[in-house]
């Protein structure tokens, strides 16, 4: 979950952290081919906000109007490549100056429909602008920690085992491989030669580190009851044919570094805030439903919140 928060996605929040849960799972990271070392960043030049861009009908475009539409805009102009941005950025500005200044002359600005909707823009961006100084800016790093520190301590220990398995169609064939075990066969060995999971067949059965409910439950179920260096004395039976279960190992699961998950619990802060904030405006407010159907459901999707 990214810490990116814009004024223009800030405007639904409300629904984001009503239907967001906190997942406190680490990134996984992927490997990359070494890349050649980049020359140094000049750093850029600073940029008066006031100076102007360009001049429409009389009407001037500063470089904060430009980077406004840049940043409205921003999605449109994604697969740009970097130095063509600014110039679209620019024709978008001025393309929409002169057709809003056009709607005005023709008398758009003065549409009941349009104007009920600019009302709602405006309170829409209002509410975003609240949500960012009032909330979003005000969350504290102290604050991050506590809750990764809340989240880990109430989050019971994860027990994972390590197991390879051998899979086989029928009961028969799973009691054979067992008497071939009983027997001293080595288990890796068999895998590879009988198992008809695809996977399996080069790595021993090897399955890897698990944890509960990542397996069917009959699986899960017998690979837990397991001690280590020990394989089931009876096939287990799932949906996917008869299994031969060796457990390698088992560990208590460490929960992920605060690094790797500061961004979630940042968020998980930020959504709590945010609803706290909207608890009391709402119980400051006077708020009037008169079909009591309707009344009903939104009574019941704030109480969810």
């Amino acid at each position: 979950m990214s810490l990116l928060f814009r004024r223009a996605s800030l405007a639904s929040l409300g629904l984001a952290f009503g239907l967001s849960a906190l997942s406190l799972s680490p990134l996984m990271a992927q490997d990359t081919a070494p890349a050649q070392p980049a020359a140094p960043a000049q750093p850029a030049a600073p940029v008066d906000p006031n100076a102007v861009v360009a001049t429409i009908n009389g009407q001037t475009l500063t470089e904060a109007d430009l980077a406004l539409a840049e940043g409205e805009l921003s999605q449109q102009f994604a697969q740009m490549p970097p130095e063509q941005r600014r110039a679209a950025a620019l024709s978008a500005a001025i393309e929409i100056k002169v057709m809003a200044t056009q709607a005005v002359t023709s008398g758009l600005d003065k549409d009941p429909d349009f104007q009920r909707r600019m009302a709602f823009l405006q309170q829409r961006a209002l509410h975003g602008e609240m949500v960012e100084k009032d909330v979003v800016d005000k969350v504290t790093d102290a604050e991050v920690r506590a809750r990764y520190d809340q989240e880990i301590a109430n989050t019971p220990p994860t027990n994972e085992v390590h197991a390879r398995h051998i899979l086989v169609k029928t009961k028969e064939e799973a009691d054979a491989i067992i008497k071939q075990l009983d027997g001293g066969a080595d288990f890796q060995k068999l895998a590879n030669e009988h198992t008809s999971d695809p996977s399996g067949k080069t790595s021993g059965g090897d399955l890897g580190w698990f944890g509960p409910g990542q397996m069917v439950p009959e699986f899960d179920k017998a690979a837990s009851a397991l001690a280590v260096g020990k394989y089931t004395e009876q096939p287990v039976q799932t949906q996917f044919g008869w299994h031969v279960i060796k457990v390698e190992d088992k560990r208590t699961k460490q929960p992920p570094a605060f690094d790797a998950v500061k961004d979630q619990a940042r968020q998980a802060v930020i959504r709590d805030k945010y609803i706290a904030l909207v608890k009391t405006l709402r119980a400051d407010a006077k708020v009037e439903i008169p079909d009591e159907k309707l009344k009903k459901t939104v009574d019941a999707l704030e109480n969810t919140k």
